[in-house]
């Protein structure tokens, strides 16, 4: 078996829940979907990075691991183009007892429930229309493989955040359409999380809107919040 890695380095977490942290990420290459916020578009060609033998890549990951890390996160790209490569390494991370953590669009919840015996930290995101992830005529089988997705992770209790990237474009009737099918699919105990995230450089939400899409959220949820990228803000990649 081998793998396409785009690229393996050790920075700050700037995202989520566990933004802070020290995190080494391994970003596979490729990903088909279009979102118009990308920031790492150089890796979403399949063909991009470099290929490795699963091996070769646990050599790399291992050569790459700094002291007092405290969790490998899995990207991309998106790590579930590459299922079966990305649950070998990510056991090979588990083995060495360093939390692994799963940065994913859930579009496929077959291959999501394959990698996720593997994973300690699940983030499941879900887009929103104005995203340009999917055409409109995929949009609600997307939103059913995430829901599908978030289902098995709280169901066997891992770690489990959501996350939503808004813009000036997103809409607020069909935010508040999409969180409430997410909590007719779960209860709020089942979640460790929820955050919004604003885009950055690119069709930025005004504070106003911000604050309409947290109102949506909080009767659901009373502990969401509105987390910027802090990696943007210290130069950190």
């Amino acid at each position: 078996m081998k793998v396409r890695l785009f690229e393996i380095f050790t920075s700050i977490e700037g995202e989520g829940i566990l933004y802070g942290t020290k995190t080494l990420f391994v970003r596979l290459a490729g990903c088909p979907f279009s979102c118009f916020y990308c920031d790492t578009i150089e890796s979403l060609p399949l063909d991009s990075g470099t290929e490795y033998e699963i091996q070769e890549a646990c050599k790399l990951i291992n050569s790459n691991l700094k002291k007092q890390t405290y969790k490998v996160n899995f990207t991309g790209g998106d790590p579930l183009i590459q299922h079966e490569a990305v649950a070998k390494l990510a056991e090979y991370v588990q083995n060495k007892k360093i939390l692994t953590y799963l940065e994913s669009s859930c579009f496929d919840s077959n291959r999501f429930n394959h990698v996720l015996p593997f994973f300690d930290i699940i983030k499941i995101e879900f887009k929103t229309k104005d995203s340009k992830f999917v055409d409109s005529k995929h949009y609600q089988t997307l939103i059913e493989n995430a829901i599908e997705c978030l289902r098995s992770a709280v169901s066997t209790k891992k770690t489990t955040y959501i996350k939503i990237v808004v813009s000036s474009k997103t809409d607020v009737k069909d935010f508040s359409n999409l969180i409430r099918n997410i909590f007719d699919s779960i209860t709020k105990e089942q979640i460790d999380g929820f955050i919004i995230q604003p885009t950055y450089g690119i069709k930025e939400p005004s504070l106003e809107l911000l604050l309409d899409l947290y109102d949506i959220v909080y009767p659901y949820y009373v502990d969401v919040k509105v987390v910027p990228q802090l990696h943007k803000f210290i130069g950190a990649p």
